[in-house]
């Protein structure tokens, strides 16, 4: 059986930031970024097209951070 799929395998394996068709310095959406941190760099696409999903986790992380900051703040000061 003969095959046309002739793709270099050093692109197959390994992450996606490190592909030559990658990014070339143009933006990623907030979707993207949190897809590549979810799946470890290994695909961008994970979360899919849209957006809201990536806004609720930057959020959510804003949200925990000011949240421990109030926290400890409010922690610190009753001793």
């Amino acid at each position: 059986m003969k095959t046309d799929f002739d793709f270099p395998k050093k692109d197959l394996i390994g992450p996606v930031v490190f592909r030559p068709n990658f990014n070339n310095f143009e933006t990623i959406n907030v979707n993207q970024a949190w897809s590549l941190f979810f799946s470890a760099g290994q695909d961008d696409k994970v979360l899919g097209e849209s957006t809201e999903l990536g806004k609720f986790f930057t959020n959510l992380l804003i949200a925990v951070g000011v949240t421990g900051t109030i926290w400890a703040i409010y922690f610190s000061n009753l001793g």
